[in-house]
């Protein structure tokens, strides 16, 4: 049996592969291990686990604590095809079940960029672009600390049109880029307001070579959001923002081809599309259904 979700432009598929459960097995040999229900996903989407008294969640060697009861496990939009094995415990009870995570074909975007010098870095402006890396990287690896957020987020500017390019493969002129677009883009007029979606503290601040003027705010539980192309920066590291805070103006600096606002989210440092965070949490692909579709079987 067989059923799809579809989230925001992707069809997420739950199919359902477990062992029944205390199976007989050759004399001499252990029973196998029921795996729970297994539910389908492509990279940057997310799955959810939702039960009364759900207190801690894994994922493959992390753990982290359950989110009002339910377990969000984030697929890194580079995770490469293959099974992922998820855990919820809580009240002294523990189960598992599984993601596989099938192949997903994002589309290749072709974007002229004029002669800009992103377009062709010299070392010395490499160089920086590495060194700016090396600091971001360092706030996705900090330690997670407790939530200060509920989903669904809130929008990041107002109004707020349909976000775009998510996981495309971007060929700058003519030169493929590095990675994948990591991000969604928001067409917004110039020096709009930018707003913190969530409670939180900016984890850095700065003007970067590629993101152009930028802000990272940390969110707790492994949630940075990303904010990129600003014209101007309202915030400071260290900072402790609110909800709906102007932190920046929608701009135009960076490697950018107009004025937008470059979006992004990383959870427990996976890279996932920020829009399924500001829709309904419901909506998200869940163990729950996989596991009640397998119990109709």
């Amino acid at each position: 049996m067989h059923a799809s979700v579809v989230i925001r432009g992707f069809v997420v598929g739950l199919g359902l592969v477990a062992l029944p459960a205390g199976a007989a097995t050759k004399a001499g040999h252990k029973a196998e291990v029921d795996p729970g229900p297994t539910v389908t996903a492509a990279p940057g989407t997310i799955v959810r686990w939702s039960a009364p008294g759900t207190k801690t969640c894994g994922m493959g060697k992390r753990s982290w604590p359950a989110l009002h009861e339910t377990c969000y496990y984030p697929v890194d939009l580079l995770e490469k095809p293959g099974t992922l094995k998820v855990t919820r415990s809580g009240h002294g009870r523990s189960e598992s079940a599984q993601i596989s995570v099938q192949p997903f074909d994002y589309p290749t975007q072709t974007v002229d960029i004029g002669n800009i010098p992103q377009a062709d870095p010299t070392h010395e402006e490499m160089k920086r672009a590495k060194r700016e890396e090396a600091e971001t990287d360092k706030v996705f690896a900090r330690s997670q600390g407790s939530p200060r957020f509920t989903l669904p987020l809130g929008a990041p500017a107002k109004p707020l049109p349909e976000g775009r390019d998510f996981g495309v493969k971007r060929v700058f002129n003519d030169t493929p880029a590095g990675q994948p677009h990591m991000g969604a883009d928001y067409t917004i007029n110039a020096g709009t307001p930018v707003r913190a979606v969530e409670d939180g503290r900016v984890a850095l601040a700065e003007d970067q070579f590629f993101a152009g003027n930028a802000v990272y705010i940390d969110h707790g539980d492994g949630l940075v959001t990303e904010y990129f192309h600003l014209s101007k920066i309202k915030v400071k590291a260290g900072q402790k923002v609110r909800k709906g805070q102007t932190i920046g103006l929608v701009g135009d600096t960076g490697r950018s081809t107009g004025a937008h606002l470059f979006f992004g989210a990383r959870w427990h440092n996976a890279r996932i599309n920020p829009e399924l965070l500001l829709g309904d949490p419901a909506k998200i692909p869940s163990v729950d259904t996989a596991a009640a579709t397998q119990a109709e079987k």
